[in-house]
């Protein structure tokens, strides 16, 4: 599906530099598939080849698998009554029921380009912000009556204005949903909100082969190349928690830990139950318990921030500019990176670090070329 989402796109652009706005319906073949032939559990492109004994030279490329698709349309029309067909693709391509306070005229306005939309209510405080790949296909899906909660039907009845901002990209759209959600809080919104205490682990290098864990805010840390960090908290609670948790399963020292308040040399409650080695009162070599936590910790480690300095993630036309896993903002010019770079600095965003981190290996480390595009 991401192929034929590419090709559409790039008709899409195509006709836009020659002043056409391009629209086409979209049929989706497992829908079609699933309502034409609902005896069957499986409709992907796999599936169809082999029931209804579909040929392609080459899987998984453009021209092969529109071939595919195209065969699979005359196949149907000689397992199909038209009449059948035609009730399949009028049921798919139905106009959604939109809220009687939204004119129907914004179905004409509708983006189908990556972004963020925003539904209001009967204020200037959104309702409900949401990303897409599509504008206009998310959006309309929301008022599409087959609504998978009853929250969802609310919400649909509830909208009074819908208004969007176009991205670049997807995570450009992801980018902007997080801050948005946070800047604006918008009341059906429950994933993205602030996370202003979150907090990780860290080790303290105390002599003698004993790290210890210490727990750290986030918004405290450069998270530079040289910072390792274990987990992103939302409270205090919940990092002890999982620290706890790591040291009945991986025979853990309380004491050196930081889960028993007893000094080293007192045995910790662990080695009175016999969990702990004894690393307490010198029985277990503090290297050794170390190495052990270190071990019960990689599973949490978080991804270092591979530069000195600044990187740029390039996505279209734009580029997202990130220093230490905070986005600092989306720039089209040098000019504008300057601007950022001269701002404050933003508060360290565990949403924004887990979009980030994904896309590490396409960072771009600052200083570029003085440039007006970019390049």
């Amino acid at each position: 599906m991401k192929l034929y989402y590419t090709s559409f796109i790039f008709l899409k652009n195509e006709f836009k530099r020659l002043g056409i706005t391009f629209r086409a319906s979209v049929l989706c073949t497992v829908k079609l598939s699933r309502t034409l032939f609902p005896e069957h559990k499986r409709h992907n492109l796999d599936s169809l080849i082999e029931r209804h004994d579909l040929r392609a030279e080459a899987r998984h490329r453009a021209l092969a698998d529109a071939q595919l698709i195209h065969q699979f349309w005359q196949k149907i029309h000689l397992k199909r009554s038209l009449e059948t067909i035609d009730a399949a693709l009028k049921a798919q391509n139905a106009h959604p029921s939109l809220p009687p306070h939204i004119d129907a005229s914004i179905l004409d306005d509708l983006p189908e380009s990556p972004g963020v939309y925003l539904f209001y209510g009967d204020n200037d405080l959104p309702l409900y912000i949401g990303k897409a790949k599509d504008i206009r296909q998310r959006v309309l899906s929301h008022f599409s009556g087959d609504h998978s909660s009853a929250k969802e039907m609310a919400l649909a009845q509830q909208v009074r204005r819908i208004d969007w901002i176009e991205t670049a990209g997807e995570i450009g759209a992801l980018l902007k949903e997080s801050r948005l959600v946070k800047t604006l809080l918008p009341t059906a919104n429950r994933q993205l909100r602030k996370n202003d205490d979150v907090c990780t682990w860290t080790l303290v290098d105390e002599g003698e082969g004993w790290l210890r864990p210490q727990l750290a805010l986030a918004a405290d840390l450069d998270f530079d190349i040289h910072t390792s960090c274990y987990g992103l908290f939302k409270s205090t609670k919940e990092a002890n928690e999982v620290l706890r948790t790591l040291a009945e399963s991986h025979n853990l020292c309380d004491v050196l830990t930081g889960l028993d308040k007893a000094k080293p040399g007192k045995p910790c409650f662990g080695h009175q139950i016999k969990r702990c080695k004894g690393a307490c009162i010198g029985k277990e070599p503090l290297a050794k318990h170390t190495m052990r936590l270190m071990t019960a910790l990689t599973s949490l480690k978080l991804v270092s921030w591979p530069f000195t300095g600044p990187a740029l993630i390039r996505e279209g036309e734009e580029a997202h500019l990130v220093e230490g896993w905070r986005y600092l903002g989306t720039v089209k010019s040098d000019e504008e990176i300057h601007a950022l770079l001269d701002g404050s600095r933003p508060p360290f965003d565990r949403d924004a670090y887990k979009l980030l981190a994904k896309y590490v290996s396409k960072m771009i480390p600052l200083p570029l070329k003085r440039s007006n595009n970019l390049e």
